[in-house]
């Protein structure tokens, strides 16, 4: 089935357009173009996405320090205390709060994305709500976390 205006539809005749929201494709057809950006309405299931995406990156990343760290342990003792105290210092606790917060924000999203695989939450205002709920839900298990990682002593500036 064919999109296209009927020939001689002048009214919605695209060969006339002199917008450029049409494009004549190598067959002949004139089609419209996919919407920009600009058109798009943001809406947060669209940045609970993209934001999966962006963790996901981030955690790929992380898992290079995962191994340095076990390469340190590896190495032995020296090797180790010179890792410990470049990651303990303000900069790597930092970097360990960002891994923190793009895990618990992956994580969140996969139950959001297991939910929906389930056939739950597909409506517009279920997704949204659902794409809130992880994204706050991910950073308040991660600041839980540091939180508690600091008051029992176990981390400290």
């Amino acid at each position: 089935m064919s999109t296209s205006p009927l020939p001689g539809d002048a009214s919605n005749d695209p060969s006339d357009d002199q917008t450029g929201r049409f494009v004549v494709q190598p067959n002949g057809r004139v089609r419209p173009l996919s919407p920009h950006l600009q058109i798009w309405r943001w809406h947060v299931t669209m940045f609970a996405s993209i934001l999966n995406r962006m963790t996901g990156g981030a955690l790929s990343a992380g898992a290079v320090l995962i191994f340095l760290w076990l390469m340190a342990v590896a190495f032995g003792p020296d090797a180790y205390a010179t890792f410990t105290g470049w990651m303990g210092s303000p900069l790597g606790l930092l970097i360990w709060f960002g891994l923190t917060v793009a895990l618990c924000l992956h994580l969140a999203g996969g139950v959001r994305h297991l939910i929906w695989d389930a056939g739950h939450g597909l409506s517009p205002k279920a997704a949204d709500a659902l794409s809130w709920a992880s994204i706050i839900g991910g950073v308040v298990i991660a600041l839980a976390f540091w939180v508690f990682l600091f008051s029992s002593g176990r981390v400290a500036l």
